[in-house]
């Protein structure tokens, strides 16, 4: 790392080229943060977390008991043992909670002031932050499993939703209607997914073992629908023609920058597509446990190279070189199912990894003394 300091110094190298080292360093050296703890708040397992892009400090989380958290992540003690409190909380007692399960929470991609969640009370809800109360609410026929907002549009304000039905349900935050719907597949959808490269493209995947990747500004059927086999006809039967996977897809993650999209499935397989041509790139990566019967979220690393995918296998989290495979390591910390994580890259690193009311923290190990320390980047 020093060369790298010395090549910055003497202007060899760039500024991001020192920060990606970095960066890489840190995530291919996590351990379990003993130092950290949340203030447990959920009385039932949580299903979704998400860290908000505009300051990176606070932390949605929702939970099987329709609860919806928000955590502050910084430490303000400047303490190097602290909990991360819970600034405010939709709790049972209030009266727009949840009935039932809250499957996704998100953080509108632009302000703070609004998040959106989703549950099997078959409604989508849009939340003002300061007051806690739903500014629109959608209501659908079946359970919602998922929901996703772009994270880059700017002429559109869509958010895709996944329910029983299969058909994709098109929502507009700015009219506050249902304003499409996307058909082709023959199944729930259990996971959608807005490119991180181009604002009308869209991935589903569903029950039917299919991903589908759509130009929402088509009236027509998907773009085209993504074969584990790319057309390899001797490899294929009747009933695995067009599928990405042999069972149930219920998880779906776009690279960083758009390139690629990755799918997880039942059959115990993750597989990275190249999301322009949508062939598969036959990348190995093993068997990837998958029992759940909802949807599952996983993320992938920014600002590391290698790029990483962290995913939720068992009890822990498997950690993935992107593009080789190759296991990198795993996790370990909890005792039971993991649900999902999310990755901080800020703090580089920070995993958080949730189960039933736990929430534990993942850091890299501690760095040289040209950084800053563990105790003051407050990770």
């Amino acid at each position: 790392m020093l060369s790298f300091l010395t090549a910055r110094q003497t202007g060899v190298h760039d500024p991001d080229r020192l920060r990606r080292a970095e960066s890489t360093r840190r995530a291919l050296s996590l351990e379990l943060n003993h130092d950290r703890d949340v203030e447990r708040i959920h009385g039932n397992g949580v299903n979704s977390i998400d860290i908000e892009v505009i300051e990176r400090r606070y932390m949605l989380s929702g939970g099987s008991d329709g609860v919806i958290v928000i955590y502050d992540l910084e430490n303000t003690s400047k303490k190097s043992h602290y909990t991360c409190k819970a600034v405010c909380t939709v709790g049972r007692s209030s009266h727009y909670v949840h009935k039932f399960s809250v499957e996704t929470v998100q953080w509108y991609p632009y302000d703070t002031g609004m998040f959106l969640s989703s549950s099997f009370d078959k409604t989508m809800k849009v939340w003002d932050t300061e007051t806690l109360k739903p500014a629109e609410v959608f209501q659908f026929e079946g359970n919602v499993y998922c929901h996703h907002m772009s994270p880059i549009a700017r002429k559109h304000s869509l958010i895709a939703v996944g329910t029983t039905d299969p058909k994709v349900q098109l929502c507009d935050l700015k009219s506050g209607s249902r304003i499409h719907v996307l058909q082709g597949h023959r199944g729930e959808v259990l996971s959608v997914r807005w490119s991180t490269r181009y604002e009308h493209i869209l991935a589903t995947a569903g029950t039917d073992s299919r991903v589908r990747v759509w130009d929402v500004r088509r009236a027509s059927g998907s773009l085209f629908s993504l074969d584990q086999h790319n057309g390899d006809e001797s490899r294929t039967s009747s009933e695995t023609v067009n599928t990405a996977h042999d069972g149930r897809v219920n998880g779906l993650c776009f690279s960083h920058d758009g390139l690629y999209l990755i799918s997880t499935g039942t059959d115990n397989r993750m597989r990275l597509w190249n999301s322009a041509t949508g062939q598969n790139t036959l990348v190995n990566y093993g068997k990837v446990t998958n029992e759940s019967r909802k949807g599952v979220k996983f993320t992938v690393s920014r600002g590391c190279g290698p790029e990483l995918v962290f995913v939720p296998c068992g009890s822990s989290v498997a950690v993935y070189s992107l593009h080789t495979g190759e296991l990198v390591t795993m996790l370990r910390g909890h005792y039971n199912n993991v649900d999902c994580c999310e990755f901080h890259p800020d703090y580089q690193v920070t995993c958080v990894i949730v189960h039933w009311e736990l929430i534990v923290g993942f850091i890299h190990k501690s760095v040289g003394a040209w950084t800053w320390s563990q105790s003051s980047n407050n990770a």
